[in-house]
């Protein structure tokens, strides 16, 4: 899989780089929440407004072409730090921490804050689903037979809330050729499923040519 990131031409970040930025990515993320949340006055909000202003001008000084590189962490794992989902320098990422667990399960346990609402007191569809596609993709990946998401299908079987924590897990259910199945699910703090997703991922070719096929 190594070979796949390896053709990017994206620089890496050593780990004190990764320290630092996720430092400023978290303080970013704190601040996203605070503009959604805040009931301060509008003529404090322009004075906040001009300070973040001038703090993005800062760090555009020094801008790179595209996103810092992905690698594999030491348990086999996509390390993407600039992910939606899990990247620890994005700032619109929860981001969320995924475990490899001994049976091939992909699982997570994370709290996603109002920033994510979608109806009052829940999470947006949207946010879920891409929540569980990654998380699918881990799955295939963990398997030996990462791929490209090529379908997802998702049943929402009751609102998920925010602000509590949720689990999320997925399996690879079969492999046929380079086509991976995988099925996953979010659970509410109740325990009951909340939605349910089902994905195939398709391995292209020019990834694993002439290495070992698909477990």
């Amino acid at each position: 899989m190594q070979r796949v990131f390896a053709e990017e031409d994206r620089h890496g970040l050593d780990e004190d780089q990764v320290m630092v930025l996720g430092e400023l990515a978290a303080r970013v993320r704190e601040l996203i929440e605070a503009a959604v949340m805040t009931d301060i006055e509008l003529d404090e909000a322009e004075a906040v407004t001009a300070e973040v202003a001038a703090l993005t001008q800062r760090l555009r000084a020094a801008r790179r072409a595209e996103p810092p590189v992905a690698d594999l962490d030491g348990h086999g794992m996509v390390r993407q730090l600039a992910s939606p989902v899990i990247g620890k320098l994005n700032p619109i990422a929860p981001p969320i921490d995924i475990e490899a667990l001994p049976d091939g399960t992909a699982r997570t346990s994370y709290t996603l804050s109002p920033v994510y609402e979608g109806p009052p007191g829940y999470v947006h569809g949207g946010v879920s689903a891409m929540v569980l596609d990654h998380l699918l993709g881990c799955a295939a990946m963990l398997n030996g037979t990462p791929g490209m998401t090529a379908s997802l299908s998702l049943s929402y079987r009751r609102p998920t809330p925010h602000g509590v924590p949720l689990i999320a897990e997925a399996k690879v259910v079969r492999v046929e050729g380079r086509k991976t199945y995988v099925d996953g699910r979010i659970l509410g703090p109740d325990g009951r499923t909340t939605v349910e997703a089902s994905a195939m991922f398709i391995t292209p070719q020019r990834w694993f040519s002439g290495t070992a096929g698909p477990r």
